[in-house]
């Protein structure tokens, strides 16, 4: 018998049926209320009323079909829909009560015939109204009772939010044909919505949730946050809470809000560790960015790596003259150039396998292209590989960056931006040394050239090749545990696309010699961070996935900076952008020793010399000092 409904409720019935069926609501609603008006008075009789409602049918079905009420698909009636039919009811009856006025003004004989009332007429456009408005909303419940209303298959969830976003995931869910939800409670934050009631449900404070909670309300198993206001902090809050009990924590992005029906719930994702940031996303929409950029010749170096490659992202969508993409990995550059084989833009684009440390390739490569802004990424960036092989540091973060600066300024190039870090801060690493060695050499190309360099420095970026996260997932495949190098250490994170947006509106925003960072709130810490990835994979911390404290690494701090010691920051047009005031005496002798020590670096032995180069480094970073290395002996002399 269940499939049999199932059967007759799944076919998409004939427009006219659903004509019909109306037009039958109709006539049976004047039935009962001609009998509800004239039975009192005595004067029921059949004929005058069955001429009466075929006139008054008439009207109705004028309108109906004026406003197509009929043509709605009738299991997804909606508020639009509903409100469709009361308005070609409320016109049909005042249509009606018109008629009714003329006929007896301009024939009064016909008044013995057809004696109209006017509360008759108004009770029956109400009990109309009711019916096919109630015969709708009951249509849509059973066929999503019968067709998708099998509790034991749907997943009970708690809905966090009570404002327009939550009412409006509650509706999608409930709408959805094939959802495989079933909300069992909702809870929020704001207290003057705690304890109101939602779609039938009570509100409850979302300090409230615990086991106990779950229990006495569906055993839910997820929570949904449908929230238009998700800061990091907010998210963290319901993330704690569910995390002992355990429930699998999802949100719907705030798009999904513009969205209809099963678009909109099939963007329930899980949490991620970018929503626990711990702060809110920076926005750096700034239309002057693609203004900046239009027509413009634009040369990205580490075109291929997890910034550059965004940025080519990016950029590639823009309305350049064209874009020189180069890198020396090979296959990650094919990569990318596959990725965008399918722009609109790509016959602009060229992708391009080289060196920045090879002088006469990429000064062959400015002479034929001339680019008039350069994005500079490419760089080595790995601590302890950085710190065993400083060689290879110094010819690629520091030379290959000198170089490619002094071709910007020998070929005119408008702007020229360079990706920093905030290991360049009071460093503590040869990595993070050469590249403060980068950012001075930088500054003694811009003392005299009409070229504008810039620098942009900021902390770690999530998911970028080699960070944290995509190592605690690799770890978390195998099944554990997570490695952390101490208990304590703490950095600083953004997201690709916020470090990507921040080098173009350094582009902009640059007039040469600035270096640029954000107000990244504050510094998270690392085993929280890991404790949250193993949670929001499913996993419990520590009987699932355990962590493991290694011990720092070489030259690696426990805690980052974003400003080196007597370094302040100067105000700019975005609050969350500064600029540091960097003090750099004496550019000139700095300017040879970061040419003495390339020199170096290009005959040097790569074993035999590393002291020798790292003591360089040292003195034109006197801030440097190593922590944990072999180089530590050398703050010693």
């Amino acid at each position: 018998m269940s499939n049999l409904w199932k059967e007759g409720l799944s076919i998409n019935k004939p427009r006219w049926i659903i004509l019909l069926l109306d037009m039958i609501i109709v006539a049976t609603a004047f039935f009962i209320s001609y009998v509800l008006i004239f039975k009192h008075r005595g004067e029921v009789q059949l004929d005058e009323m069955i001429r009466q409602a075929l006139l008054v049918s008439l009207v109705y079905l004028i309108w109906f079909c004026i406003f197509g009420t009929y043509k709605g698909v009738v299991h997804k009636t909606g508020i639009r829909e509903l409100q469709r039919i009361v308005l070609a009811i409320g016109l049909a009856y005042f249509s009606s009560v018109l008629i009714c006025k003329a006929i007896e003004w301009l024939y009064p004989s016909y008044e013995a015939i057809l004696p109209f009332s006017d509360t008759q007429l108004l009770f029956h456009a109400l009990i109309a109204g009711f019916g096919m408005t109630f015969s709708r909303v009951l249509y849509r419940a059973l066929y999503h009772e019968l067709m998708w209303g099998n509790k034991d298959n749907r997943i009970p969830v708690i809905l966090f939010g009570a404002g327009n976003m939550g009412n409006t995931t509650f509706h999608f869910i409930h709408t959805t044909s094939r959802n495989k939800y079933r909300i069992v409670a909702i809870m929020d934050d704001n207290p003057h919505r705690i304890g109101n009631r939602i779609q039938g449900f009570k509100i409850y404070d979302i300090k409230d949730l615990n086991k106990d909670f779950v229990l006495r309300h569906g055993k839910a198993s997820e929570i949904i946050i449908a929230v238009d206001d998700r800061k990091p902090e907010r998210l963290n809050t319901v993330f704690k809470l569910a995390e002992p009990i355990p429930l699998i924590v999802k949100i719907i992005p705030d798009t999904a809000r513009l969205l209809a029906g099963e678009v909109a719930t099939r963007q329930i994702r899980s949490l991620r560790i970018e929503d626990l940031l711990g702060r809110k996303a920076i926005d750096l929409d700034n239309p002057a960015i693609a203004s900046e950029m239009k027509d413009q010749i634009v040369l990205v170096t580490g075109g291929a790596g997890s910034i550059g490659g965004e940025l080519v992202r990016q950029l590639a969508h823009t309305d350049l003259k064209q874009l020189i993409v180069v890198d020396q990995a090979e296959s990650a550059l094919y990569d990318i150039q596959q990725e965008l084989s399918c722009s609109s833009h790509f016959s602009r684009c060229s992708f391009i396998v080289g060196n920045v440390r090879d002088e006469l390739f990429m000064d062959t490569l400015f002479q034929f292209y001339r680019p008039t802004y350069v994005f500079h990424a490419a760089a080595y960036k790995h601590v302890p590989l950085m710190e065993a092989n400083p060689y290879e540091s110094i010819l690629t973060n520091v030379w290959g960056s000198y170089n490619v600066a002094l071709l910007a300024h020998k070929y005119d190039v408008s702007k020229f931006v360079m990706v920093s870090t905030d290991k360049a801060v009071n460093p503590t690493n040869v990595m993070g040394a050469t590249k403060r060695v980068a950012e001075i050499a930088i500054s003694t190309v811009n003392i005299n050239s009409k070229t504008n360099f810039i620098v942009t420095r900021f902390g770690n970026v999530l998911g970028s090749n080699g960070s944290v996260i995509p190592l605690f997932e690799k770890q978390m495949l195998k099944g554990g545990p997570l490695t952390i190098t101490d208990e304590n250490i703490t950095r600083y994170f953004m997201t690709i696309p916020e470090a990507c947006q921040l080098v173009q509106e350094a582009a902009v925003m640059g007039k040469g010699g600035e270096i640029f960072v954000f107000d990244m709130g504050q510094p998270v810490k690392i085993m929280d961070l890991a404790k949250q990835m193993i949670r929001l994979k499913g996993y419990n911390y520590p009987e699932d996935i355990d962590i493991k404290i290694v011990g720092l690494r070489p030259g690696e701090k426990i805690f980052e900076e974003l400003l080196a010691n007597g370094e302040n920051t100067e105000k700019t047009y975005h609050e969350k952008i500064m600029i540091a005031k960097v003090n750099t005496p004496d550019l000139e002798l700095q300017k040879e020793r970061v040419e003495q020590l390339c020199a170096l670096a290009k005959t040097a032995d790569p074993n035999e010399d590393k002291m020798r180069l790292v003591q360089l480094i040292k003195d034109i970073v006197p801030e440097y000092r190593s922590q944990n290395s072999v180089f530590e002996e050398l703050d010693k002399i």
